[in-house]
């Protein structure tokens, strides 16, 4: 999850790639130009030890685009493949707080 993060950060987007899922992976992935990020707060994980092929990550990561601020709060689905983990998806956290 925070390697990803820092993907996002970096505007590293062969990285966000190459740890997506390939059933899942957009066929176009941009980061938006100008969009700064101030930082993440792992909230939750479950699984995603040593002996697991899945994993999930509850996270919130903050960012300004166009001066305004934006808080992402997500579930992230983690999956195992030939030893590394790859995002396969994510769901709004907010709603799970409901």
């Amino acid at each position: 999850m925070r390697s990803r993060y820092a993907a996002y950060v970096l505007g590293r987007i062969t990285y966000l790639r190459e740890t997506w899922h390939p059933q899942t992976c957009p066929s176009e992935l941009e980061v938006p130009q100008g969009q700064r990020w101030l930082g993440l707060k792992v909230l939750r994980s479950e699984l995603g030890g040593a002996g697991d092929s899945r994993g999930t990550v509850e996270f919130v990561a903050r960012y300004k685009l166009a001066g305004r601020a934006t808080r992402l709060h997500e579930i992230s689905e983690f999956e195992r493949i030939d030893g590394r983990w790859l995002y396969r998806d994510g769901r709004d956290g907010r709603a799970a707080m409901q």
